[in-house]
């Protein structure tokens, strides 16, 4: 039986992937059988609310990637306007092809077949150190980044005005990652 296209797709980016590494991230499977299901360890982008922090998010393909957009879940716990509070990721290019029925995006903003995982990456890397507070997800944090950044969404200026939950949270991921629980070392099967 011949692998569907999706897979060889997903097969050779992560091949590429692990023969060159992106800075900020890395990707790699869930489970060596799987090639639709992804985890991901993004590293919080410099002079950010994020700095220093490791957080791991999933990328579930669909079997007409790239016709499709993957989702992405946060696994870990993040405060951001444009993750929803079960870690949903609410960004542009990962919305469904073709018009947006509220106007808020282009079509050419949203997904695009040309789109790779390292496309993908790089938007939520940029997602992080610049979020988009006109139309978050997470309401509650586009509010409090945007009342202690006067009237602004700006993480650079709210370093260090996290909720003290989250503050917490990111000094035990730090101390995670430098231990090394919790963190996987990515392979490709051939």
């Amino acid at each position: 039986m011949t692998e569907p296209q999706s897979a060889l797709l997903l097969r050779r980016q992560l091949a590429e992937l692990n023969k060159n590494p992106v800075e900020g991230f890395s990707a790699g499977l869930i489970e060596d059988s799987d090639l639709y299901r992804w985890e991901v360890l993004i590293i919080g982008p410099p002079d950010t609310l994020y700095e220093g922090g490791v957080f791991k998010a999933h990328l579930t393909f669909p079997k007409d990637y790239p016709l499709r957009p993957p989702k992405m879940k946060f696994i870990t716990d993040i405060w951001h306007p444009n993750v929803d509070k079960n870690g949903d990721v609410c960004i542009s290019i990962l919305h469904e092809p073709g018009e947006d029925k509220y106007g808020y995006e282009k079509p050419e903003e949203r997904w695009l077949p040309i789109h790779t995982v390292e496309t993908i990456m790089i938007s939520v890397i940029s997602m992080l150190a610049d979020p988009n507070g006109d139309s978050p997800a997470n309401v509650d944090a586009a509010v409090s980044l945007t009342v202690k950044n006067g009237g602004r969404t700006d993480t650079a200026h709210s370093k260090g005005k996290l909720p003290v939950v989250y503050e917490k949270a990111k000094r035990l991921r730090l101390s995670d990652a430098q231990h090394g629980s919790g963190l996987h070392v990515f392979r490709v099967s051939n």
